[in-house]
């Protein structure tokens, strides 16, 4: 088996997904397998999703939410490639050659040990604060690069040696910065990396509200990181983790969040409005950091 495409399923339905790399598995005759593994979604979904029993070689339900790390690594034990495609569940394919084009780049550099696809917005949520925030700050826009730094996991091919040896970090049970660690720890282990302009559509309408709300989660995540030594290394690389330390180390912490309470009905009232300002996101997001690092220190 060439190719095992691993999605993760949380409270969406992947029947049009499912089918789209099905058809492009039987046009371009590739060896592939689809497995599915449902993280504990709402009833209503998961009987939607049982109806693609016959069209994956996998469909696992769990009983109990594991979280976005530990779900990826649980793949290893369910599938048969030689490489892992990974995908989101809420993705969806709008080119014929999608497969396709993963496989050439391994059957032409068979040495490379983790290939990123890339992703796109859909044009209807390009204003919200979530996508507006990766339309500016994680769109990879080059033909081909090795910069891990742009790494994310909406959509990636790893070779499954490589992922038995570098798993995800399952420490991360909640939302935030476990592509970051990932994508840090091959970096550290030499891992051949390549991107490719070879996306997927993320379709992602996360409310403004919630995507704050998600933010602050993993701001906890950073935080949790921060105590870890070794994954202190790696984080000191973060933009708003750096400026905390900056600031922290100028004795001026307290003075960025006396100005920022002057202003923060104002700045969140711009983030959850139609015309999010992405430097106000990042002002909230050092804001929240410098706020639970201070408590922590207490």
């Amino acid at each position: 088996m060439e190719l095992s495409i691993c999605i993760p399923v949380f409270n969406f339905d992947v029947s049009d997904l499912v089918h789209d790399l099905n058809k492009e598995i039987k046009d371009n005759n590739i060896d592939a397998e689809i497995i599915l593994i449902d993280d504990a979604s709402d009833y209503s979904f998961i009987q939607v999703n049982k109806l693609l029993q016959d069209k994956v070689q996998r469909l696992v339900f769990l009983d109990k939410n594991i979280g976005r790390s530990k779900i990826r690594n649980l793949f290893l034990k369910y599938s048969h490639g030689k490489y892992l495609l990974f995908l989101d569940c809420d993705v969806k394919i709008d080119n014929k050659n999608f497969l396709y084009n993963y496989m050439s780049v391994i059957r032409k550099e068979p040495d490379i040990g983790l290939i990123y696809g890339n992703f796109k917005i859909s044009d209807q949520e390009k204003t919200s604060l979530r996508n507006r925030y990766s339309l500016e700050r994680e769109i990879f826009t080059g033909n081909r690069a090795a910069n891990f730094s742009v790494f994310k996991t909406v959509n990636f091919v790893i070779r499954k040696d490589i992922f038995e040896k570098f798993p995800f970090n399952e420490e991360l049970t909640q939302y935030g910065y476990e592509d970051f660690i990932f994508a840090k720890l091959l970096e550290q282990n030499r891992v051949t990396f390549l991107v490719i302009n070879n996306p997927v559509i993320h379709f992602d309408c996360t409310s403004n509200e919630v995507f704050l709300q998600k933010t602050e989660i993993s701001i906890d995540s950073l935080l949790m990181l921060s105590k870890s030594p070794q994954n202190r290394e790696f984080i000191k690389e973060i933009k708003v983790y750096r400026a905390a330390a900056v600031l922290k180390q100028l004795r001026l912490a307290s003075v960025f969040l006396f100005f920022y309470n002057i202003f923060e009905k104002r700045i969140k009232r711009n983030l959850t409005s139609g015309n999010p300002n992405i430097r106000f996101f990042d002002l909230y997001k050092l804001a929240l950091l410098i706020g639970k690092i201070n408590s922590s220190d207490k």
